[in-house]
């Protein structure tokens, strides 16, 4: 498995990135971006007008992207935290539930923490949701991406509406009750992520990559869903 570490890069291009890996190339990637400029994300199907407050995120300047796969809608900013894995079918599961029991398994030591658990599509701790997924399956091939909120601004997510269809275990509650921060629960996102890789050590050939070694395979031509919707649309 590659493991490409980013930081603090824009949301927009991490998608195009992944979009690209995943309709071009045949290996197994890990992709972590410690940050981007904020931005409200789509899924493919999501419907702007009953997702987004559309004045606020103007007035704040705040673009929308439609990703190329499904899910919900989230605002990322400076603190989220982008763990996304991208693999080939013969190597891992491919249906969604055990994607998700996967990468339960992977995460739980992570956290070393009781209360972490997949809950219907989310991940928690305790009640509240600390982290959101997306995924895209082809016939050989399949991806996997999360938001983690390792920390917040509540004004920023007051930019989201109430979304009609929500998790059960959400209760009606409004987005403050619903999610938490996850660096009130892990001592440093530096160490978070040097146990997510030593485990990814433990069960894999692990290689650490730069942006510049997959120059040739972004280039390749592929379908590209992944679009910045622009603000004077609304």
């Amino acid at each position: 498995m590659k493991i490409l570490h980013l930081r603090n890069f824009p949301i927009l291009e991490q998608l195009k990135i992944e979009e690209a890996l995943l309709r071009v190339s045949t290996e197994n990637f890990c992709i972590i971006n410690e940050g981007s400029s904020p931005a409200i994300v789509l899924g493919i199907s999501g419907k702007i007008e009953e997702l987004v407050d559309q004045e606020k995120a103007q007035a704040n300047g705040i673009p929308l992207i439609r990703r190329f796969s499904g899910g919900g809608t989230v605002v990322v900013d400076e603190s989220t935290l982008f763990i996304t894995f991208i693999c080939q079918r013969e190597s891992f599961p491919i249906f969604p539930e055990p994607i998700l029991k996967w990468t339960e398994e992977l995460y739980a030591p992570i956290f070393d923490h009781a209360d972490f658990r997949v809950r219907e599509n989310d991940y928690v701790l305790g009640e509240k949701k600390c982290g959101g997924n997306a995924q895209y399956l082809k016939k050989d091939r399949w991806l996997h991406h999360t938001s983690f909120l390792w920390d917040y601004q509540p004004e920023r997510m007051g930019l989201l509406l109430h979304p009609k269809k929500t998790p059960s275990y959400r209760a009606g509650r409004a987005h403050e009750e619903f999610v938490c921060k996850m660096k009130e629960f892990v001592p440093s996102r530096e160490l978070f992520l040097e146990k997510l890789k030593k485990e990814l050590q433990k069960r894999y050939a692990v290689k650490e990559i730069e942006l510049k070694d997959l120059s040739s395979l972004l280039h390749e031509p592929h379908r590209q869903a992944t679009s910045l919707i622009s603000l004077v649309n609304f």
